[in-house]
């Protein structure tokens, strides 16, 4: 591969990357007209990197497409919210019984240290907030799975949607030390070789963290 073309490359995962970001955590708004002019002045990149960022952002459900508007960012809705958490219930609930039977215990102790690690951030009950990937405790479940075709519907497919509801929602308020108490029995399940537990604690978790962020929801007007 030539230099320009790595450059070229890196500019658009960069890009892909930024404007994920941008997205999930609501510095452009859910809803907004997505203009491949204007990012690509924002961004300093040409139009045809911000195309493909766009294409790669519908492909994870972020940006949708329609007739006569063209791109624009999702909108975030108690309808979407429980379609998305149901599926994310089912699916999540399965990875937590696959990592108790998979993870090694290097990796449940891992797991552990991350806990111990966000316990500064949520033990004011301020906020709970997670870096995207190896330090959000869901997306090292997941990978704890091993099972691929799990792994590609929940990371590649369904995590940064999961992550824009979480990030603008679910990450601050009275939830966030239940929700970190909740990690810690998850967490002991798994390290206890118990996957029913696991499961059913995790499906618990998100149908609570569908709850609180449906009720927050609500109080969004309508755009």
């Amino acid at each position: 591969m030539s230099i320009v073309a790595e450059t070229l490359v890196t500019n658009a995962d960069r890009t892909y990357v930024q404007l994920r970001s941008d997205i999930v955590e609501g510095v452009i708004p859910a809803g907004s007209k997505l203009s491949e002019t204007e990012l690509s002045t924002k961004y300093d990149v040409s139009r045809a990197i911000i195309r493909e960022a766009i294409n790669r952002l519908t492909a994870c459900h972020l940006v949708e497409r329609k007739a006569n508007v063209g791109a624009r960012v999702v909108v975030l809705t108690p309808e979407g919210l429980v379609e998305l958490y149901q599926v994310r219930e089912a699916l999540e609930g399965m990875a937590a019984r696959l990592a108790a039977q998979h993870m090694s215990e290097t990796e449940i102790n891992a797991l552990q240290t991350l806990l111990n690690d966000h316990f500064d951030e949520v033990k004011n009950g301020e906020s709970y907030y997670q870096e995207a990937g190896d330090v959000d405790f869901h997306y090292r479940i997941v990978q704890g799975s091993k099972n691929n075709h799990l792994i590609a519907v929940l990371i590649d497919g369904l995590y940064h949607l999961v992550r824009m509801y979480r990030v603008q929602f679910g990450m601050a308020g009275p939830r966030v030390t239940t929700a970190y108490d909740e990690h810690r029995h998850i967490v002991r399940a798994i390290a206890n070789r118990d996957g029913e537990l696991a499961e059913i604690l995790m499906r618990r978790h998100i149908l609570y963290s569908k709850n609180s962020i449906e009720r927050k929801l609500q109080q969004v007007p309508l755009r």
